[in-house]
């Protein structure tokens, strides 16, 4: 994480400002596979996109969900990659068999 600190004279006061960058980890789709993206973690959700191969992903929390077999493994790990957006852990690289974020509020 960076953290830049500015400061800047306005007038006869101080203004003082704080830019924090967080830095975001992500984590590689499995080779040769374009991942179904879900709007719930489980394949009874609907597909909401598709993510190209080598696409690398964020993941902001996990959910239990429907089992799923993959490259990675067979696991009821759903990672949550965007607003509303879930996609089977068995496609992703995490160095895991369990969980490697929070899990994601109900």
């Amino acid at each position: 994480m960076s953290v830049d600190r500015s400061e800047a004279a306005t007038g006869s006061g101080e203004q003082e400002s704080l830019t924090v960058e967080a830095a975001v980890r992500t984590f590689a789709v499995a080779p040769g596979v374009r991942l179904n993206v879900r709007n719930g973690p489980g394949t009874n959700y609907g597909i909401v996109r598709v993510l190209p191969e080598g696409t690398r992903v964020p993941i902001f929390c996990q959910a239990p969900g429907t089992t799923v077999t993959g490259p990675y493994g067979t696991t009821k790990i759903w990672d949550n990659i965007d607003n509303g957006e879930y996609v089977s852990d068995a496609y992703v690289q995490t160095g895991s068999d369990g969980y490697v974020a929070s899990r994601c509020a109900v």
